[in-house]
């Protein structure tokens, strides 16, 4: 069975962060990791280069399929922040409308600038992505 490409590293998440640039991405994503952080109390762990995760879980699909992935988390792309709401099965259309300037994928949150979306309802949405998952996968501290 093959496993996953994005797991967990050894790197420090501070000295990544450190890392990001410009400046207002690497501004937006130290305020994120300071909200990931409260709203999980779980402390970040890099999942491959680039991906800050929060929380784990394990996955078997009926498939057979089965593996580890982050609960929740981020990564500071160029473009935008691409902001992890695992494994996207419920429907955040009420949360989303709230938000302000974003864009979805599957399970990816897009946000240009935190400076655009409202971080009570970012907080809220992050919450929620949590809960459902731990509905339907257990899911442990990082």
């Amino acid at each position: 069975m093959t496993q996953n490409k994005t797991r967990p590293t050894p790197e420090a998440v501070t000295d990544y962060l450190q890392t990001v640039e410009p400046a207002a991405r690497r501004e937006d994503a130290l305020a994120l990791d300071a909200l990931f952080r409260r709203i999980t109390g779980w402390s970040p762990v890099m999942w491959g280069p680039s991906m800050i995760g929060y929380g784990a879980y394990h996955y078997r699909y009926e498939s057979g399929r089965e593996g580890d992935f982050l609960a929740t988390g981020f990564a500071p792309r160029k473009t935008s922040l691409s902001i992890y709401i695992m494994p996207g099965y419920a429907d955040y259309g009420p949360i989303l409308e709230r938000l302000g300037k974003h864009k979805t994928g599957k399970s990816c949150l897009y946000v240009t600038r935190l400076s655009e979306v409202d971080l009570d309802v970012l907080a809220e949405l992050i919450q929620a992505g949590l809960d459902d998952l731990g509905r339907k996968w257990p899911v442990r501290p990082s």
